[in-house]
């Protein structure tokens, strides 16, 4: 893990607002941005559900973008920033695109593959390491994610409790008992 750098909260607070641009979607909230010489060359944010397209997680959407805009798929020198530690699978594709620096917001303690549940960016037998950074306004990211599933379960409880006091067909009609 390298220390956070003085322009990392600039860019993450892009990624954060790239991350409300997918809540408002109904997506989970997390937003990507890869930069190069100082200037955001891609922006993402999740969209696997609006896409149908278990891909399409923030990080894979801004490294599409970036890689679209250089034309190439490789972007050695390159910055992401994302707001949530990055899974395997988004791993891999940082790691295939050469990201020189990954800085990302909160922890996934249960798909984190920066360090959380496994640190793929530390394993010797793969053949491009990034240098990580985390913790970058960690809990304004932490935050968002809390508060949008907060309210999902909320709207669920609420469907179901709506449900259930209706006279649907699959709840007996206490009338008719």
């Amino acid at each position: 893990m390298t220390p956070a750098l003085p322009h990392d909260e600039f860019f993450m607070r892009q990624a954060l607002e790239l991350a409300m641009e997918a809540a408002a979607r109904g997506e989970v909230p997390v937003g990507a941005v890869v930069v190069l010489d100082g200037k955001v060359i891609g922006r993402g944010s999740n969209a696997p559900i609006g896409n149908s397209d278990p891909t399409a997680h923030a990080e894979i959407v801004a490294l599409r973008a970036a890689g679209e805009r250089l034309g190439n798929y490789r972007l050695p020198g390159a910055e992401l920033y994302v707001t949530l530690e990055p899974c395997v699978m988004c791993t891999g594709a940082i790691q295939h695109a050469r990201i020189a620096r990954v800085i990302f917001g909160a922890r996934d303690p249960k798909t984190g593959a920066a360090g959380s549940v496994v640190d793929l960016f530390a394993e010797p037998l793969l053949n491009h390491h990034a240098d990580v950074t985390s913790g970058v306004l960690a809990q304004t990211c932490a935050d968002m994610l809390s508060d949008f599933f907060r309210s999902r379960r909320a709207a669920q409880k609420a469907a179901r409790s709506a449900h259930a006091d209706s006279h649907c067909s699959c709840r007996p009609d206490p009338d008719l008992a």
